[in-house]
């Protein structure tokens, strides 16, 4: 099992916020997915991957192509306090599940 986190690199974020985006995505998706999922994922070491995209309409269909697979994810949408504009998304997390099913949607970006 692993999760997948995607993340904006059209942005220009600060490492801090960057590392803080994928941070809410990875929680945000986590909390999504079903106690008996988070406990295996848990018990397994928690494996995830970090990606990139260049755009906020790559990271929608990633987003999309997730849900559609019936996935654990959910995007992250900036309040707008520090670099960002409110309402920017940053990130989207995916999973735990299976690294196979994940790998169906995510198996072709690239690593952070």
């Amino acid at each position: 099992m692993k999760q997948a986190i995607v993340v904006r690199t059209d942005l220009k974020m600060g490492k801090g916020k960057l590392a803080a985006q994928c941070a809410h995505a990875s929680i945000a998706a986590f909390l999504r997915a079903s106690e008996i999922v988070r406990e295996r994922w848990l018990g397994e070491g928690m494996a995830k991957v970090v990606l990139k995209v260049s755009s906020e309409g790559e990271l929608r269909k990633i987003l999309s192509a997730a849900k559609r697979a019936r996935l654990p994810a959910e995007m992250i949408i900036d309040r707008g306090l520090t670099q960002l504009e409110p309402g920017t998304p940053t990130a989207v997390g995916i999973g735990p599940a299976e690294d196979e099913t994940v790998d169906k949607i995510t198996g072709k970006l690239k690593l952070l």
